[in-house]
């Protein structure tokens, strides 16, 4: 490890461990929050329901990324997406500087949990393996439903899975288990924490044990497997995975003389959709908005996925190191030009940063339009009962992109660590195929409205039922397979993209509540990633 604290010299676990770039830039604060630390203890302030230029609970985005404790699908109401699902607001090295910029901050996420499988196995000799995973409510039962499936399946190898809180909590876990090597066999790790996953070094690539045993990857899903692919090697088995799509209310629509079996498909239809959804008061004082959207980042980077643009140079960080930030191009730009010009004729609400807030709305009937991710597909279903008809549509887009562009993979993998004995590996490598086939997806599919990442899981009976029971995710099924497989769907992967997201909410804030012009607040925030981005990448090199 070099001593000098210089950008250019700091060796690759040092920034591991400092996170440098977020720290230079003074977003620990919302780092903390993410990652479970004393900002997080606070809860954030009321969000009024209605007010478009209500300002947003700025904290809202710490929240909004526990997309595995939140996708209790079946029962409750999912926060965002990454996917992602929603998760997805925090990056490996951004995440890494919660701990190192307060003292005390790497013990602050909540403690590991032991999942209910057995805590030990039925032959003595087989080889164990612990999993850790941020899937908690029903989608933890599901996990360790497949555990048990897997360990009743064989006597040789015995699995305990282990609960570690949000994604955000694992990656925190997993960043403080790097110097002492107190690692799992296998773990669950989010779509934005690609590239620290690579950078770690700590992890054995997927690509390793699928070359080894020439393992058929043509039944998977292309575009999950490209997500967790860096320079073409794939690090990790796509396992919860999910887009983004346009929930409305069909009662709503019916009554507003639209046609209820048509969502919106472009900007343009969603804004005349939104004039005619738009109720006011005697007064002349909107009583219902036509739309309303969460200030989320993921949002504005699957806008630029439907016009086929990178927020990355070169190409997203997938055929090499990512080393320039591009979101204030003009693609960002027409993204939030279309926004605030909704604010601004009233027919779109500004409900915060946490689409959550907005996902409670929907479903109490308050807004009629809303995005949110695929997963969170089955608890607005059932959390709408029977108050009206739910209706889902593509991620809306540019009219001149409606046929070209596509949508970005939310969710996890799983990875293999590195530093473990070969015997192990190995059975952690069958434990990883036994979840990838068509049987277990399925299942998983039903037991949580992720999609499966395997084709022919769809041909399966009980898959075929549930897509006539919820007729609604056939939208996510044909958008996940008209999404075309390129860069740009790709998605990003860089080594700073909690700071990243943090900046482009920042903005996208500013903007909406007219604080700022689209692109000087875009410009003004790339400028502030890119500094973070050069840092980071300047100590992994």
């Amino acid at each position: 490890m070099h001593s000098s604290t210089s950008p250019t010299s700091i060796s690759r676990r040092r920034i591991l461990k400092l996170g440098i770039g977020v720290a230079a830039t003074g977003a620990v604060s919302a780092i903390l929050a993410a990652c479970g630390g004393e900002a997080a203890t606070t809860a954030p302030a009321a969000v009024p329901t209605t007010a478009a230029g209500a300002a947003p609970t700025t904290a809202a985005t710490a929240t909004k990324a526990a997309t595995g404790a939140a996708t209790t699908a079946g029962t409750t109401a999912v926060t965002g997406a990454t996917g992602a699902t929603t998760a997805a607001t925090a990056a490996p090295a951004s995440t890494a500087v919660a701990a190192a910029a307060s003292p005390g901050a790497a013990t602050m996420a909540p403690a590991a949990t032991v999942a209910p499988t057995p805590k030990t196995a039925k032959n003595a000799n087989a080889v164990k393996l612990t999993w850790w995973h941020a899937m908690g409510g029903v989608n933890g039962e599901a996990v360790s439903n497949l555990v048990n499936q897997f360990n009743d399946s064989q006597p040789d190898i015995f699995v305990q899975d282990i609960f570690q809180g949000s994604y955000d909590d694992t990656l925190l876990k997993f960043r403080n288990g790097l110097p002492s090597k107190t690692l799992p066999n296998l773990i669950q790790m989010y779509d934005v924490g690609v590239r620290f996953m690579v950078d770690s070094k700590a992890v054995e690539p997927m690509q390793t044990f699928i070359n080894a045993d020439k393992f058929d990857l043509s039944a998977f899903e292309p575009a999950l497997l490209k997500f967790f692919t860096v320079e073409n090697i794939q690090y990790a088995m796509p396992f919860n995975n999910s887009n983004p799509l346009l929930y409305y209310n069909k009662n709503a629509f019916k009554e507003a003389g639209l046609n209820p079996d048509q969502g919106p498909r472009t900007w343009d239809d969603i804004v005349q959709a939104a004039t005619k959804l738009t109720k006011k008061d005697a007064s002349g004082k909107v009583s219902q908005y036509g739309i309303a959207i969460a200030i989320y980042s993921w949002f504005f980077e699957q806008w630029h996925a439907t016009q086929n643009a990178v927020i990355a140079t070169p190409d997203n960080g997938r055929s090499g190191r990512a080393t320039k930030l591009v979101y204030n191009g003009e693609a960002g730009i027409k993204v939030m030009d279309w926004w605030k010009g909704m604010i601004d004729q009233g027919i779109c609400g500004n409900l915060g940063r946490n689409s959550s807030d907005t996902q409670k709305a929907f479903i109490a009937g308050q807004i009629p339009m809303t995005l949110d991710s695929t997963a969170a597909l089955r608890g607005v279903v059932n959390g709408v009962g029977t108050k009206f008809d739910v209706g889902t549509a593509y991620m809306p887009r540019p009219a001149a992109n409606v046929e070209g562009g596509g949508v970005v993979i939310g969710g996890a993998a799983n990875y293999i660590i590195k530093d473990k004995p070969d015997a192990e590996k190995q059975a952690s490598w069958k434990f990883v195929q036994f979840l990838s086939q068509a049987k277990q997806q399925g299942f998983w599919h039903i037991g949580t409205g992720y999609f499966p990442v395997r084709k022919d899981a769809y041909e399966l009976p009980e898959v075929k039922m549930n897509t006539d029971k919820y007729p609604q995710f056939q939208t996510a099924i044909n958008q996940l397979h008209d999404s075309p497989v390129n860069f740009a769907t790709n998605g990003a992967a860089f080594g700073t993209f909690l700071q990243a997201r943090q900046d482009i909410e920042g903005a996208m804030e500013s903007i909406i509540l007219g604080k700022a012009k689209a692109k000087d607040a875009l410009d003004t925030a790339v400028n502030t990633s890119n500094n973070a981005l050069q840092m980071y990448n300047a100590s992994v090199k």
